[in-house]
């Protein structure tokens, strides 16, 4: 829902002006979420994980902020596909590698994201993105296959990532360098139906999804936590972006059926066509999860011939 001007406050980033929600978590704490205040608000199942995760001050090019960033609430959907790695290879940066399957295969996703409360306040999000070998990393063994397809640990390079948010674009371009813009985005997810839509600039459908929710197992908080490293660059030097996420309810459907993936026309669709999928293979749909985003540290990124 669109905020009115006197709904929001400005606030300062990097010496960039932003509007968030007057009132919100952001305007209240900027950062340092009181957990109990979190606590109370139903939506929340529980704060437990994030009471074991401390949060550091640091300096970055929004200026002095908190690490990581908690989302208390979030649901998300994966659509993960294969797709030429010659394909793949022209849209990566030639340090970086695709993670293949098979020799010529590698694996991409269209993902959507839904922030229903979070420190920066609620918000949206898609991506287009490529799983890439570990920065560093030599000849790909069989078990580093295993656990990236089981989203234990996987690392991605991501092509395009439009948000519903200033603020979120703000901090994830200016402080995290990833590809972000601000759209109409849309993302519903329940145990029956998920559904979302990116908007193109003209307000035309850019990437749509709709299909039926995989039936979903319920986690206690901390038994299933698994972690996503993101490669960027940032003032022209390689960074890695860790991404905690504490499954609370989710499933998988293996070649899923009755996908309906709208590939229409904006930068999400360009990137997506450019990768030219062959054949989707598996939807991980959460329900209920939680997340800590850490800020973006230097990384030490192979170059390759």
């Amino acid at each position: 829902m669109a905020t009115t001007q006197k709904d929001t406050v400005k606030v300062d980033l990097g010496g960039r002006s932003v509007a968030v929600p007057k009132g919100g978590l952001y305007d209240r704490y900027r950062m340092a979420t009181d957990l109990d205040e979190v606590a109370r608000d139903p939506r929340v199942s529980s704060v437990d994980f994030f009471r074991k995760l401390p949060k550091t001050r640091v300096d970055s090019p929004i200026g002095p902020t908190l690490t990581p960033n908690f989302y208390y609430r979030i649901s998300t959907a994966r659509l993960t596909m294969l797709a030429p790695s010659r394909a793949i290879r022209s849209r990566l940066p030639r340090e970086l590698a695709p993670l293949e399957v098979a020799p010529g295969l590698g694996l991409i996703s269209a993902m959507f994201f839904r922030y229903d409360v979070c420190d920066i306040d609620f918000y949206t999000e898609a991506a287009i993105g490529i799983a890439v070998k570990p920065a560093r990393h030599g000849k790909l063994g069989f078990f580093d296959l295993v656990a990236a397809l089981k989203n234990d640990h996987l690392d991605t390079y991501v092509l395009s990532l439009p948000v519903s948010t200033e603020i979120a674009q703000v901090r994830g371009h200016d402080g995290y360098g990833f590809p972000k813009w601000v759209t109409e985005l849309d993302v519903d997810i329940d145990a029956h139906r998920t559904s979302a839509r990116v908007a193109n600039a003209t307000g035309g459908t850019d990437l749509a999804l709709s299909v039926a929710t995989p039936a979903q197992t319920v986690y206690p908080s901390g038994e299933r936590v698994s972690a996503l490293t993101s490669y960027t660059t940032v003032d022209g030097a390689w960074h890695s972006t860790l991404n905690q996420t504490n499954v609370l309810s989710a499933g998988t459907a293996l070649l899923p059926r009755d996908v309906r993936l709208q590939v229409g026309e904006g930068r999400m669709a360009d990137d997506l066509r450019s990768l030219k999928p062959i054949r989707q293979i598996q939807l991980d749909v959460m329900t209920e999860g939680q997340a800590a985003l850490h800020m973006p540290v230097p990384t030490s990124v192979q170059s390759r011939k």
